[in-house]
């Protein structure tokens, strides 16, 4: 202690910083996100059958939600199973049949009305309409709905495909386990959706810049090949362009996993940019064997900045990158201390964070939701590349894998990433597939579900050696 009789005074006043004493969100504000919906959109699909606007809904959907964007899809197709079992054969969608394109019609009106309501209600932001919308006439009906009558903002997005060679993938992917073809083989649901697709090929109508100049909307060619962007509008429509130049479709795996055990994980403390434990080490190593194994074409290997993602990615032999976005979160004032500590110095802080994880911002750090937004560039990335492995951190990965496994934000947080685990995901149709290989060097476990009891330590993370959760 200082020996002036003035600082003497300072020290002896002085009391532990908590949120309630600080600014927890300092300027300017680290990771905050304008995603602020001034007026609902309505994003509508436009394209002929198997062309991919199913999975680009959904995508869309997965991605917008995740960025803090409440969107829903509303897909025409089960408004139409709902309402008629008469569906047989392809000759429902014939442009003559009059009886069942009153029935379309009416489902569209439905969809529509659906749409409107949710998001007149407050309870949503962005509802993508998935349907074919082929013909002019169609589009203006959406548009007087949607804009003149709601006040809504409407973008279309028409998915253009000539390769028949997609076309076919998608159907023998994607149709053959539609309930329209229950008990049929494949050579019979390729026969009759083709034939399908023929009969919309008949009133098809491309969106077109001259013909319909008032409307804001986006093309994508083969899946991304291409892609044509006419008056888009504001925030939200940018980020719906930008998101759907990135995705494809080439089949690829992504790896993801924790770094190995560090020091740091042994002494249960938080943060820091420790070592890795003599287990990690040996975790390293056997990470480099496994993806060895693999023998997987054109791997990328990314990592954060921290020693203990490098130092497990050493004996991985393909190219690597670092990436100061892949960093653990930043646990501010509390970093490199156990829960135990955290507990006993702020209290409040400490049940706070338990009573709304994902929101909750450590005073001079960062929230969950911070991180989510500063992983928007990673997943834009991700989902550019081919296979990728990724060697990063507890909390950073729970991100990454929300979006991927479309988890809201309550469940994001407490999502289990063990360590020396390897968390393999393959993209399918409309979702991933999720393996988990866990390699065997024990390691500590550092999951803490979600408390009872908010504010409460449970027992095992009071015992010198556990270690504490991110």
């Amino acid at each position: 202690m200082s020996s002036d009789p003035d600082t003497r005074k300072i020290e002896m006043h002085y009391t532990p910083p908590t949120s309630d004493t600080i600014q927890t969100k300092p300027f300017p504000i680290r990771g905050e996100r304008a995603n602020f919906v001034n007026k609902p959109h309505v994003i509508a699909m436009v394209g002929l059958p198997a062309r991919g606007k199913t999975y680009i809904s959904k995508k869309l959907c997965r991605y917008l939600n995740w960025i803090g964007i409440n969107t829903k899809v509303y897909n025409l197709g089960e408004y139409r199973r709902h309402a008629t079992t008469a569906y047989q054969c392809h000759d429902f969608f014939r442009p003559d049949n009059i009886k069942a394109m009153a029935i379309r019609t009416q489902c569209a009106m439905d969809a529509l009305n659906d749409v409107c309501q949710w998001l007149e209600s407050g309870g949503g932001e962005v509802a993508v309409f998935d349907a074919t919308n082929s013909t002019v006439e169609r589009r203006q009906l959406i548009r007087d709905i949607v804009v003149k009558k709601m006040g809504f903002k409407l973008f279309f997005v028409e998915s253009v495909c000539n390769d028949p060679e997609i076309v076919e993938q998608n159907i023998m992917e994607v149709k053959v386990s539609s309930p329209d073809y229950t008990n049929m083989n494949k050579e019979e649901v390729l026969a009759d959706f083709m034939l399908r697709i023929e009969h919309y090929q008949e009133k098809y109508q491309p969106l077109d810049e001259k013909c319909e100049s008032d409307l804001s909307f986006m093309q994508t060619y083969n899946t991304g090949e291409k892609v044509l962007v006419h008056k888009h509008e504001g925030h939200i429509q940018s980020r719906i362009v930008y998101y759907l130049m990135n995705i494809h479709i080439v089949p690829r795996t992504i790896y993801l996993t924790r770094h190995g055990e560090s020091l740091m994980n042994l002494d249960g403390r938080i943060g820091g940019d420790s070592d890795l434990s003599d287990r990690g080490c040996e975790y390293a190593k056997a990470l480099g064997n496994y993806i060895a194994e693999q023998d997987i074409q054109r791997l990328r290997v990314w990592t954060s900045w921290l020693c203990r993602t490098i130092q497990t990615a050493v004996h991985v032999n393909a190219p690597q990158e670092r990436w100061k976005a892949l960093n653990e979160i930043d646990a501010g004032i509390c970093e490199e201390m156990t829960y135990e500590e955290i507990e006993s110095k702020y209290p409040s802080d400490f049940a706070a964070r338990d009573q709304n994880k994902f929101s909750y911002r450590y005073p001079r750090g960062e929230s969950y939701e911070d991180l989510v937004a500063r992983l928007e560039p990673i997943i834009m990335e991700l989902e550019r590349q081919g296979n990728v492995l990724v060697v990063s951190h507890q909390a950073v990965l729970r991100c990454l894998l929300a979006y991927f496994l479309d988890k809201n934000a309550d469940e994001l947080p407490y999502l289990q990433v063990p360590l020396h685990t390897i968390i393999k995901l393959t993209p399918v149709a409309y979702g991933c597939k999720v393996e988990n290989i866990r390699l065997p060097i024990d390691a500590v476990d550092t999951h803490r579900p979600k408390p009872k009891i908010p504010g409460y330590l449970e027992e095992r993370f009071r015992r010198k050696g556990n270690n504490h959760h991110i």
